[in-house]
Parts: C-alpha cells; structure tokens; sequence
C-alpha cells in the first residue's frame, strides 16, 4: 500500500464522531467554510445524514458544475464507504483509472478527492462532507481540516 493510502486510511480512522448531530453538520458546514476562506479559495461544501441534505453552501467563485462533482464524489463514498480520494487512489495506484477499474459511469461517480464519509464509532458510516471547487486532493485537504477542527471544538 503506498504512503498516501495509508496516510488516507488513517485520517478515516482519526476522523470519527461519538455522535453526529444536525447542529454537528451546521458547525461542520461553517468551520469548513472558514477553513476555505482563510486560504482565500471558493468552494461548496455539502453535508448529509443518511443521505439527508442537512448542509449546503456556495461561495463566490462556484456554479452549479460544483454540484455535479459534489453529487459524483459523494456518490463514491456512498457506493465504497471510503473517502473518494482514497477510492480513485487505489484504482490509481493498481495502473487503472477510477472508471476503468469500477465499471461505473462518469455521469454519476468521480474517484476524485473530496468527499469524506462521517463515521460514528460503534455504528459506522452514517453520511458524506462534500467540498468541491479546487483540485481534488485540495477539496480532500480542506475537508479533512474542517473535520479536526469539529474533533477539537467537542
């Protein structure tokens, strides 16, 4: 396995709730947003429960060609149950590509980073955070920073 799956692997491990709440998802959706906005960027973060839109946001610089990547990402981590950067990554890393080696259609899966499940411990994967708007890899970061800032805050 290389470095940066593990490294992908172990932020799905360190990045797990006790609970995940409707109020969690509101905090999570603005710490992100804030996450972004200090790094002077423009994305849209999307936030379910279940698959239950519970958070969405545009900032200035987005469209609505951020929502299909945001649908397609959160998709893959919906079908894996892994973090869509990981998923395309382990395609990747095996010399095919994300829609070579799952079959599945561009339309609706991008193996590309930036969905995030949210796992409760005891319990699972229990929704998707969803940043689209910059390289995928950049989306990943920018969730994952907002995530331990959630972590750290409880």
């Amino acid at each position: 396995m290389s470095e940066l799956l593990h490294t992908l692997l172990a932020q799905e491990e360190e990045l797990q709730l006790n609970a995940f709440t409707n109020e969690d998802a509101f905090r999570l959706g603005c710490l992100i947003v804030e996450v972004a906005k200090e790094r002077a960027v423009g994305i849209s973060v999307h936030i379910e429960n279940d698959e239950h839109p519970l958070f969405t946001h545009y900032m200035a610089g987005t469209s609505k060609g951020n929502t299909y990547w945001m649908n397609a990402k959160k998709n893959v981590v919906n079908r894996f149950g892994h973090s869509s950067l990981y998923v395309g990554e382990t395609f990747r890393s095996n010399g095919q590509t994300f829609h070579e080696g799952s079959g599945l259609p561009e339309s609706d899966y991008q193996g590309e980073g930036g969905s995030f499940p949210i796992v409760v411990r005891g319990q699972g994967k229990v929704g998707t955070v969803t940043v689209s708007g910059l390289p995928g890899e950049e989306d990943h970061a920018v969730a994952v920073e907002g995530f331990r800032r959630l972590l750290a805050s409880k």
